[in-house]
């Protein structure tokens, strides 16, 4: 949004992050060698961040959410536009980001929006080409939300399927789980491509069982993201899944990647929304009992080849 021209105000939790923004123009707990623009600041006073804001955008952990809005929504103008980055199911409620949104601030779904797609930290940093999708109830709000973050190296699309965005965002992180233990376990492309592959059938039925396009999972929310952070490197789920597949426990994963892995925290809950709906999501089932200690690496592995054969669709 920045480099797209807008004024944007950091609400940092820590005041020596926001120290180092102001006076240095970099962040110091992430990509420290990355010069910020000078437009951008940053605060620990969430009133100040949200005056005369226009547009809220939250990327925090989904499982952090709920206590957060209730900080900031007394600050939150009445016109403001919140924006979720937020790829994650909330553990207990079975909600999306952006049913929590407007539950907690009573704020209406047509000023909800979500953006989401193959949007890896690093690469957005360093300026790299990419696109995502934006969706709202609203397109008008859609629309609103990309001009002020188009520019010419990041290229947003909008969308009404809020639904479809935002699970696609959700699943494919345990699926990225699934291919980096894959990859940790030493198998090869054929495995990860089918766990790819299957992964993205199981999470467009859940988004089709939940209302949404089939179209969107096909897109830069649903296939776009799942590529990305099930292949590259950079994508914490898959790195965390490939430290499980060396044979690390839950704990140890835990501590080697040291950010937040939203697949692992979101699983159990996704797996809950899938069946609560009657949907049948064998990856997502194996990841989450793995996770849990249920299944060894072999079970797991097994549960998912000895499966009785069907047709692909």
């Amino acid at each position: 949004m920045a480099d797209a021209g807008t004024d944007v105000i950091v609400h940092a939790r820590r005041g020596e992050i926001a120290d180092a923004i102001n006076r240095e123009h970099r962040n110091p707990g992430y990509f420290p060698d990355v010069d910020l623009p000078q437009t951008l600041t940053a605060t620990t006073d969430p009133a100040t961040a949200l005056d005369g804001a226009d547009f809220l955008v939250l990327s925090i952990p989904a499982q952090s959410l709920r206590e957060s809005l209730a900080l900031w929504t007394p600050h939150i103008g009445r016109d403001t536009v919140i924006v979720s980055l937020m790829k994650g199911i909330e553990r207990d409620t079975d909600l999306r980001a952006s049913e929590v949104i407007t539950e907690v601030t009573g704020i209406p779904a047509k000023r909800v929006a979500v953006l989401s797609g193959p949007n890896l930290a690093r690469e957005i940093m360093a300026g790299q080409p990419a696109a995502a999708t934006v969706a709202c109830p609203d397109e008008a709000t859609a629309i609103r939300v990309q001009q002020v973050c188009h520019t010419s190296c990041f290229r947003p699309y909008t969308s009404t399927d809020v639904t479809g965005c935002e699970l696609g965002g959700a699943v494919k992180n345990v699926i990225a789980l699934a291919v980096g233990i894959a990859s940790g376990m030493g198998l090869g492309h054929n495995a990860q491509a089918m766990l790819i592959t299957r992964g993205l059938a199981e999470t467009t039925r859940l988004a089709m069982a939940l209302g949404a396009h089939p179209a969107t999972l096909a897109g830069l929310a649903g296939l776009g993201d799942l590529i990305a952070t099930c292949s590259s490197p950079l994508s914490r789920n898959r790195t965390f899944g490939t430290h499980l597949g060396k044979g690390l426990s839950v704990e140890e994963a835990t501590a080697a990647t040291r950010q937040t892995t939203e697949g692992v925290k979101s699983a159990e809950a996704i797996l809950g929304l899938a069946q609560a709906h009657g949907v049948d999501m064998p990856i997502t089932y194996v990841v989450t009992a793995l996770l849990s200690g249920k299944v060894t690496l072999e079970q797991a592995t097994a549960a998912l080849m000895q499966r009785p054969p069907k047709p692909e669709r």
